[in-house]
């Protein structure tokens, strides 16, 4: 299902058309609240075919996940502006012309072409198009009067020129000038194609030999360059400003599981009787007692607003998921209030959706606290960085045998299945004393599970 937002987005555009009873242009819709830019996926509907209300018209590649697009009412797709495959078109920008089935769509072609040339809307330092003048002032310029096509590619100094980060790395690799390579991308945007197509002209290829530039690549090492997505772009953008913005502190813990694995393996018995696929994961244990700790010490149930330390009321805990496009946290609500059966149908649910790119924005924006679990992937310790505005993320380690003091046992000594996790807490809503007693009535829920079931 489409967010609520494009829904919006879709219901608008198709009633201008109706009011008008003409073609109208349609632009990529914002899907969350984060996007600027996004991808088509596929079209579901062909040029010139006619579309009901609640028909999927394409799917549209978010930074975090791949969303079917809904149409409010009936019409027909005119024209597609942007096919299948398009990356990084701004939202604003048109990719199709629609209309009412019955319009005459002999004038899409045209409404099209124009379209393609226009810019989304942009703050006002970004609205000139980065289109040479007809004529140059310059009195210093010593060639003739460029064609059309090499006017708009070869940019005036001082106008934007818009290129991929991928692009622009080549370029400067390679010591090409961005300026003079024509862009082929959305809007004119210079892509990688267009870099590593592009030709120096002839008059360099006549100079003399000592005065011609080495290719810098012919000396650098294997290599494949793997384009950003917008998934990969965002999770950059967004961790770095927590790591540079936020005063983390963290705070490490060895927690006894052993309880915990006995009372596991009596579930899971219990619950492999009925459905060999409903067994507990530690994890599900974990999202449980962070639940818990979060009711006992609301304080680290928090976010940083800026005039106001918002305290939330319910545990709404975001789980980190790892994809083959990077990391995403799809959101178990009010896990205080499931048992463990439920916490766990539903993180595997979510963690299914998002590996497949299915995730709609609900599922995954917000949250009040994170859990990051690479114990499943054998490692022992390590920190993690918080998602703002929460206050918290706890990073769980491996579980792993290890020799304990035990002055009951004659040997003075004992295996303990022990845990390690480290809280990474956000200083300006959380103090350290505040972060010790959440994590110390964290290791109570571990250490005696039953308590879960009072």
């Amino acid at each position: 299902m489409a967010s609520v937002l494009a829904r919006s987005v879709i219901a608008r555009r198709f009633h201008v058309s109706a009011s008008r009873h003409a073609l109208s242009k349609f632009a990529m819709p914002a899907m969350s609240p984060t996007m600027t830019e996004g991808g088509i996926a596929s079209w579901k509907k062909k040029e010139g075919e006619t579309f009901a209300a609640g028909d999927v018209l394409l799917e549209i590649e978010t930074d975090k996940a791949t969303i079917d697009v809904e149409a409010q009412d009936d019409g027909i797709l005119a024209k597609i502006i942007a096919n299948d495959g398009a990356k990084n078109i701004p939202v604003g920008a048109p990719i199709a012309i629609v209309g009412e089935e019955g319009d005459d769509i002999s004038g899409a072609e045209a409404l099209a072409s124009e379209a393609a040339s226009e810019k989304p809307q942009q703050p006002a330092k970004e609205e000139k198009a980065p289109e040479a003048p007809k004529t140059s002032p310059a009195p210093e310029t010593k060639s003739a009067q460029p064609s059309k096509q090499e006017t708009k590619s070869e940019l005036p100094k001082g106008d934007r020129i818009f290129a991929s980060p991928i692009a622009k790395k080549i370029a400067l690799e390679r010591g090409i000038p961005l300026a003079k390579v024509k862009g082929t991308g959305p809007d004119g945007r210079i892509i990688r194609e267009d870099v590593e197509k592009y030709q120096a002209p002839a008059a360099a290829a006549s100079s003399t030999p000592s005065t011609a530039v080495p290719q810098p690549s012919a000396s650098l090492p294997e290599y494949t360059d793997i384009p950003v997505s917008n998934m990969r772009r965002t999770i950059g953008t967004r961790l770095t400003q927590s790591k540079q913005e936020l005063p983390h502190y963290y705070l490490t813990l060895d927690i006894n599981m052993d309880k915990v694995l006995k009372l596991r393996e009596v579930f899971n018995k219990t619950l492999g009787e009925k459905d060999k696929s409903a067994k507990l994961s530690v994890n599900d244990f974990v999202l449980k007692a962070v639940a818990c700790a979060l009711a006992d010490v609301p304080e680290a149930n928090s976010a940083w607003l800026g005039e106001v330390i918002r305290q939330y009321k319910k545990a709404d805990i975001s789980v980190a998921v790892a994809t083959p496009t990077g990391l995403i946290t799809p959101i178990i609500k009010d896990v205080g209030a499931k048992g463990l059966a439920s916490i766990s149908a539903e993180g595997k649910s979510l963690a299914k959706k998002a590996r497949d790119g299915k995730l709609q924005p609900q599922e995954y924006q917000g949250g009040t606290f994170t859990v990051s679990n690479l114990g499943m992937f054998g490692i022992s310790h390590f920190t993690a960085i918080i998602n703002p505005p929460q206050s918290c993320i706890l990073a769980v380690g491996a579980t792993q045998p290890t020799l304990v003091p035990a002055p009951e046992e004659e040997r003075g000594f004992k295996v303990a299945q022990i845990m390690k996790v480290t809280l990474s807490a956000d200083h300006r809503t959380v103090d350290g004393a505040v972060g010790a007693r959440w994590l110390a009535a964290f290791k109570g829920y571990l250490e005696n599970p039953l308590t879960f079931m009072l």
